[in-house]
């Protein structure tokens, strides 16, 4: 299912952490691993730089790209197929390119988690690829939940049936497969829907079709899992959907949460927001990030 796995590193602690979690994967699944950095040449010039930057600096910025690419490669066995590149240009855009470019399967980047308004004014490099890639995007923060010890016990997959969600049911699945981990199908009826709704039936009755939809979905999930050889558990939850996602997962010791993700963009995303947006930014285990092929094609 992969073959090539792009891994873009600036030297954090969180994409050297990243890096762990796709060695492991590609081990498993035969794959080749690219470790890039990318540099942004302006960026690094300053304010200054409008008349160019000479020779001798870019060589330097690549130097220091090659040592920080280094030292994420010494935590490769011999066995492993790692590659490495040092790409210009501004890094999502230069991620995302090379990801095109080299067909990746999956790309696996550190995320800061960062929150507040500092992120609506900076944006984010890896909160851009998730929603741009067309590839599944894997994130990892470097928290003790996030070391990857012996490989994922716990893949929770929420779903609502929807096509956005379905997208990462074979992504979770196959990677669950590989581990031989137990397989966590969960739905959350947003409670917040029910209190905004006006029509009828009663709120009641709407609760109940919306958790029947819920058991309809996970159950779904948790069939495709046992015909695969893998344990499946299945719930649903009324609540908000990122924060019981998030409470499911600290009380069932998961290890990974692979979702879907709309890829909105736009100044709508500011209000609205995006349940896996939010879930990528404040998980302490890694998160895999699916697009729908519909928002794909957007």
């Amino acid at each position: 299912m992969y073959d090539t796995l792009l891994v873009p590193t600036d030297g954090s602690e969180h994409a050297e952490r990243a890096a762990e979690h796709a060695l492991s994967v590609a081990r498993l699944f035969d794959a080749t691993v690219h470790l890039v950095n990318v540099v942004d040449v302006q960026d690094a010039g300053g304010l200054f730089s409008a008349g160019g930057v000479d020779k001798e600096f870019i060589e330097r910025l690549e130097d220091e790209a090659r040592e920080t690419i280094a030292e994420v490669e010494d935590l490769a066995e011999p066995d492993d197929d790692v590659r490495t590149a040092v790409v210009r240009g501004k890094p999502s855009e230069g991620i995302l390119d090379y990801a095109d470019e080299n067909d990746a399967d999956l790309v696996f980047m550190g995320t800061h988690g960062r929150t507040g308004l500092n992120r609506y004014v900076t944006g984010s490099v890896t909160e851009r690829v998730v929603r741009l890639a067309d590839a599944p995007v894997f994130t990892v923060r470097a928290t003790d939940r996030s070391v990857l010890g012996d490989g994922y016990d716990d893949v929770l997959i929420p779903t609502d049936g929807s096509e956005c969600a379905a997208a990462a049911i074979d992504h979770g699945l196959a990677i669950a497969e590989q581990y031989d981990a137990t397989v966590h199908a969960v739905s959350v009826v947003d409670v917040r829907a029910l209190t905004s709704s006006n029509d009828m039936p009663p709120q009641t009755r709407l609760l109940e079709q919306f958790e029947e939809q819920g058991e309809k979905a996970t159950e779904s999930v948790a069939e495709r899992a046992r015909e695969a050889g893998l344990d499946a558990t299945t719930e649903v939850r009324d609540g908000i959907p990122a924060r019981s996602l998030l409470d499911y997962a600290d009380e069932n010791d998961v290890d990974l949460i692979a979702m879907g993700t709309h890829g909105r963009t736009g100044f709508q995303r500011y209000f609205l927001g995006s349940t896996t947006a939010k879930v990528v930014r404040t998980a302490d285990v890694p998160v895999l990030s699916v697009r729908s092929s519909e928002n794909a094609e957007e």
